[in-house]
């Protein structure tokens, strides 16, 4: 049985010298933490997206001089920084003519290229830090290691390629020396072509999630700003507990509705390799986290409740429908033309409403919905836009045939308007559409009655 970890840390965990320090001092205990993945430091990423949307001179040696505070203020507090900071350099100003570059012509392709260099300036950096606790520390550009498709901004990995990679490249350096960490980026990949590509935001966990499954680790410890999964936002409902274990399934079902705490896709090689996940605090490790496991035991109707903001309603409507065949595989072939995916979705004889889904490195939801979508769509259907709305998701376990829940969601949400309801195509959730400015409430009166 394998005992090597992969640990993972994002963004605020590696946000400065002392987060940095505290994230070595965590790897440096643990002998079986082998291999590293990094998010890039806290801010950076969004710098870095704001300059490949192509800017003007003088907003871009803004940003550029943001994005140098913030990697200086590393350097000035190593003890020899003269190595490391050459490197540094050279990636900032390969930011610039990258910059340069997206202020004329902006591109997907020249968007990944740009955002990965903050990963890159934040695992440099890390290394020096190890190697200055007298850790030994390697550094691996994982775009040798992860390959994927081309498709810039969300990636898809190749896993055959992937293992092939890491077992030609990764192994050896973990076979030669017990000792020896392997420090890596996360959320990064390349394509065929040799260019670079992003995984979607919040792909970091998903790395490290692929690189535990192609070295047969025994598990994946996510490092993050939180100490574990909770039952809700804390920041929402200061009651909100803890949740010490939970199944793949639920923590996907949180994940994807919005709880920020893993990735969705991180579970999926994860879940294939039955590899344990444990999401703690990279700055209180030792108030434990929460273990993601296949079948954890107990599993209680309610385990929680999460909640994305920002969606987008789009209902159509067409009489074409009525008793008709062919009506949704049509939306949904023009939905994927242009690469949309649907989150949830309701019917009815003659109108069909749904959410979309959001996710994407550089997306907003600004520009999904093209002009040239909404023109196909109203080819055959009237279209109606609703946004300013937020998704609840109960999520638990059997709530698909446990009697009761019904009444006791709609008794708490009396008194909300609820727009949209999925409820019985999954074990694992139902979820409410609401007003944004409700959200909150919704989530306490649900809390409070389900949970307190």
């Amino acid at each position: 049985m394998s005992t090597l970890s992969v640990a993972k840390f994002g963004g605020t965990s590696v946000a400065n010298h002392s987060a940095m320090s505290a994230c070595a001092n965590i790897v440096t205990a643990d002998p079986n933490t082998r291999v590293v993945v990094l998010s890039a430091s806290a801010g950076i990423t969004n710098l870095l997206v704001a300059l490949a949307n192509g800017k003007d001179a003088e907003e871009r040696a803004k940003l550029i001089a943001e994005v140098r505070q913030i990697e200086e203020a590393i350097l000035a507090e190593l003890k020899d920084d003269s190595e490391v900071r050459t490197k540094i350099e050279e990636i900032l100003k390969h930011i610039e003519s990258l910059a340069d570059a997206a202020s004329v012509a902006a591109s997907p392709a020249l968007t990944d290229e740009l955002i990965c260099q903050g990963e890159m300036m934040s695992t440099l950096l890390f290394v020096q830090v190890l190697k200055e606790l007298g850790a030994k520390a390697v550094w691996v550009d994982v775009r040798t290691i992860v390959a994927t498709n081309s498709h810039f901004g969300k990636a898809a990995p190749d896993d055959e390629q992937t293992q092939k990679n890491s077992d030609a490249l990764l192994k050896p350096i973990l076979a030669q020396d017990n000792d020896t960490m392997i420090i890596t980026q996360g959320f990064i990949g390349r394509d065929p072509q040799g260019k670079t590509t992003t995984l979607g935001r919040g792909g970091s966990d998903y790395s490290a999630a692929l690189l535990a499954e192609v070295l047969n680790a025994k598990d994946v410890l996510i490092w993050t700003d939180v100490a574990g999964i909770y039952t809700t936002d804390p920041r929402i409902v200061p009651a909100a507990q803890r949740i010490d274990t939970m199944s793949f399934a639920e923590a996907a079902e949180m994940a994807t509705f919005g709880a920020k705490v893993l990735h969705p896709a991180t579970l999926l090689p994860a879940v294939r390799s039955n590899i344990p996940v444990f999401v703690g605090s990279s700055k209180a490790p030792q108030d434990g986290g929460t273990w993601v496991t296949k079948d954890p035991q107990p599993r209680p109707t309610f385990r929680a409740i999460a909640l994305r903001r920002d969606q987008t309603l789009v209902t159509l409507s067409s009489l074409s429908m009525l008793h008709a065949q062919g009506f949704l595989a049509n939306v949904f072939n023009i939905l994927a033309k242009h690469k949309i995916s649907v989150d949830t979705i309701t019917t009815s004889e003659v109108s069909v409403a749904l959410t979309l889904d959001k996710t994407g490195s550089a997306s907003s939801g600004a520009e999904m919905l093209s002009p040239e979508l909404l023109a196909e769509l109203r080819e055959v259907s009237s279209v109606k836009v609703d946004t300013g709305l937020s998704l609840v998701a109960l999520v638990g376990n059997d709530l698909h045939i446990t009697a009761g829940i019904a009444k006791q969601i709609f008794d708490t949400l009396e008194a909300y308007n609820v727009r949209m309801i999925s409820y019985g195509a999954s074990t694992n959730n139902i979820c409410m559409l609401v007003q944004s400015e409700q959200a909150d409430d919704v989530v306490r009166a649900l809390h409070l009655n389900l949970f307190e």
